[in-house]
């Protein structure tokens, strides 16, 4: 949901651990976390505005422009320094010591044998081919439907729209897992809010099999044990604007 309430095509993507991803966006059109927080400024759908107005804003209030002195040296605020304090701050935005963290330093207490049962299945079944690393899943790019074409979104063409290859429609990023049970909805179309329903239909579509019930419990109770401990945000008194701080158009 955007600039007076649009509904954009594709789900925003948490913030939450974005910092571990190959690349930002679903479609990696980011290489990082400061190029990608230039994107939703100037995008129609989403804030509506563009960078040199953003910037404008910024610079009328001098609060802003002694606080991005003091950084970066500078009373003329830009938009590369604009999204390098923004990137700052998301590289705080992680979710550390989940109880799966723990139990790998060999706290065997920190989940039970249920939640061990999931972990095994998520290897098992091929889960763990593309949602690994430190933030189980944010490194690398796949198709979504590989077993079975995904036919509920054929708008969104994915990494496409980055390379123009057609090999590459339908393909994102494969997105991370830690913090998973508290980030829905889920999918680059955000088709579900359900996480029980997630996971039967990654794999259907992506390994090709139907898992029982009480199979898809336990790969659930595993992926639960990899939320972690939530940023502490504290939300600060911002800036009044001033008389030359351009208004906003409601129009």
């Amino acid at each position: 949901i955007g600039h007076k309430w649009l509904f954009g095509p594709i789900n925003s993507p948490t913030v939450l651990n974005a910092k571990f991803n190959l690349a930002q966006f679903w479609d990696g059109r980011a290489k990082d976390l400061k190029e990608q927080a230039k994107g939703p400024v100037a995008n129609p759908m989403e804030m509506a505005s563009n960078h040199e107005l953003a910037v404008s804003v910024l610079q009328s209030m001098p609060e802003y422009v002694g606080w991005f002195k003091e950084v970066y040296k500078d009373e003329k605020i830009t938009i590369d320094n604009v999204a390098d304090a923004i990137a700052a701050f998301e590289e705080t935005l992680t979710t550390p010591n989940s109880r799966f963290d723990w139990w790998l330093k060999d706290y065997d207490d920190k989940i039970s044998e249920f939640e061990k049962e999931g972990y095994d299945l998520f290897k098992a079944k091929g889960c763990i081919n593309c949602h690994n690393g430190f933030g189980v899943g944010g490194n690398s790019f796949q198709k979504f439907g590989i077993a079975k074409p995904y036919e509920k979104d054929t708008q969104t063409l994915g990494r496409y729209n980055v390379t123009k290859d057609e090999k590459d429609k339908y393909v994102f990023k494969v997105p991370l897992l830690r913090n998973i049970e508290l980030t829905a909805p889920y999918f680059h179309d955000a088709s579900t809010w359900n996480l029980s329903e997630a996971v039967t239909i990654m794999a259907e579509y992506q390994l090709g099999v139907t898992l029982t019930a009480d199979e898809t419990n336990k790969i659930v109770a595993f992926l639960k044990t990899l939320t972690g401990d939530q940023p502490a945000i504290v939300f600060p008194i911002l800036p009044p604007s001033t008389t030359n701080t351009q208004k906003p158009d409601r129009n």
